[in-house]
């Protein structure tokens, strides 16, 4: 006896409502916050242009050290001191790093957010930076990098984005550096780079209760001693598409698996088709129920995931799918994938595929926008691409009523099977030939 279930259908996207948005300008700095009534907890979050797109070229990993060297003290603590300082209050400072944005963040009941505003600014704007500690973060970081790229992916991941953006530009670069350009950052480079962005006053991103929080007092704290104005601001990258496919090949001996990374350059975040593009790459790849995970897991067994979406930042974006198979089937893995985002773009997507999709993202909304961390990320994408105030007040809309017309115009827009860069990471004896003879292009060795 054999029993057979069927996938389940979507359900219904719950009601969400979106938090009204307010600005206002503070001690030369902007502050944008969310009203969460009867919130306990609040989110102050200091979002500065000070991103990796920001590090010069051939210093790479700038951020990534400068990130820990603002826990190391400050001009007016000590390590120790600070630490101390910053868990009396029962908090702890969360940094991230992206292309477009430094962020530095805490949350803590608002009867203590003032404070923690106050040590927040401390570290980020008079960090000790002792040379001592640089060099230390720095090595740490150095070591960290080269035990990651030791894995399978991180190489073919660099050799995928230096071919669709250039290694002579920042973003044709790993976002985190490589181990040889953290290993050769110096003290210097890390104190201006600091003294050049970290200076600028940026804005301060709050969710919580505003009835009980002082904003502009919360400002004065985050941009007390800051200057300089704005970060200059460029434009959009135009997406350019190479005249044909390639294949890369990352020599991994003794492999037995063949990392695949295929890509090409796709519009930035801001770009009008975000939309429909998202869902045409969740219908794709971008979620478990995709049709490249059916196909290449579930049809084939080649791998156990793959996944392929569209990622987007201020001036750019990629379509990229990753996966991992066996060395025995790369060339076949391969033929299937480009073949599945092939008939995507000619044909579209259908009513059902795009009925999961919608309510999956749709839904996922109204999981995810519910903390007011998560709340004050969403902030922060609105300051960072120029978004509307009530973006995510419509996005749930947006979302549920593209239709079947909108999306597969997107995926025959922003889906160039033609022109994809094909990365695959393994034993090149052993699959080198398998490659060629698949015909997608041509097989060229690749080095860092």
């Amino acid at each position: 006896m054999s029993l057979i279930a069927e996938r389940p259908g979507p359900g219904v996207a719950r009601p969400y409502r979106f938090p009204t948005v307010t600005r206002r300008t503070v001690a030369g700095g902007e502050v944008v916050a969310a009203h969460l009534p009867g919130q306990n907890l609040a989110v102050a979050l200091l979002l500065l242009d000070a991103g990796a797109g920001r590090e010069p070229l051939g210093r790479e990993g700038l951020g990534g050290v400068l990130a820990k060297a603002v826990e190391e003290g400050t001009a007016q603590r000590d390590a120790t001191a600070y630490a101390l300082a910053i868990e009396a209050l029962g908090t702890e400072l969360v940094i991230g790093l992206d292309w477009d944005s430094f962020q530095v963040s805490v949350q803590v009941p608002v009867d203590r957010l003032s404070a923690a505003v106050e040590l927040l600014a401390e570290a980020v704007r008079t960090p000790r930076l002792d040379p001592a500690d640089i060099l230390r973060v720095r090595d740490d970081e150095a070591t960290a990098l080269r035990m990651d790229w030791a894995n399978p992916g991180p190489r073919a991941d660099a050799v995928l984005r230096a071919d669709l953006y250039g290694v002579d530009t920042r973003h044709g670069r790993p976002m985190y550096g490589d181990p040889g350009s953290v290993a050769g950052l110096e003290v210097d480079d890390v104190r201006v780079f600091h003294s050049e962005w970290f200076l600028r006053p940026g804005t301060l991103v709050v969710a919580g209760d505003l009835e009980r929080i002082d904003l502009d007092a919360l400002g004065a704290a985050a941009f007390a001693g800051a200057g300089g104005g704005p970060a200059p601001q460029e434009g959009p990258l135009p997406v350019t598409v190479r005249a044909g496919r390639r294949i890369l090949l990352v020599d991994r001996p003794g492999s037995v698996q063949s990392t695949l990374r295929l890509g090409h350059p796709s519009p930035h975040r801001a770009h009008p088709d975000h939309v429909p593009t998202t869902l045409a790459g969740t219908v794709l790849g971008g979620a478990f129920t995709s049709r490249l995970n059916h196909l290449i897991r579930e049809v084939h067994g080649y791998t156990y995931g793959i996944r392929g979406d569209f990622a987007t930042s201020r001036r750019f974006g990629r379509f990229a799918v990753a996966s991992g198979v066996q060395t025995a089937v790369t060339a076949p893995a391969l033929v299937e994938t480009v073949g599945e985002i092939t008939r995507t773009r000619l044909t579209g997507v259908t009513e059902e595929e795009l009925a999961v999709a919608r309510s999956w993202r749709a839904g996922q909304l109204s999981v995810e926008l519910q903390s007011p961390r998560a709340i004050a990320s969403a902030l922060t994408t609105l300051v960072v691409h120029g978004l509307p105030d009530d973006y995510h007040a419509r996005l749930r809309e947006s979302l549920l009523s593209a239709d079947v017309e909108q999306v597969s115009a997107a995926a025959a827009a922003h889906l160039h099977p033609e022109a994809l860069t094909l990365v695959v990471e393994g034993d090149a004896a052993i699959i080198r030939d398998e490659l060629v003879a698949t015909g997608l292009g041509e097989v060229v060795d690749a080095t860092l």
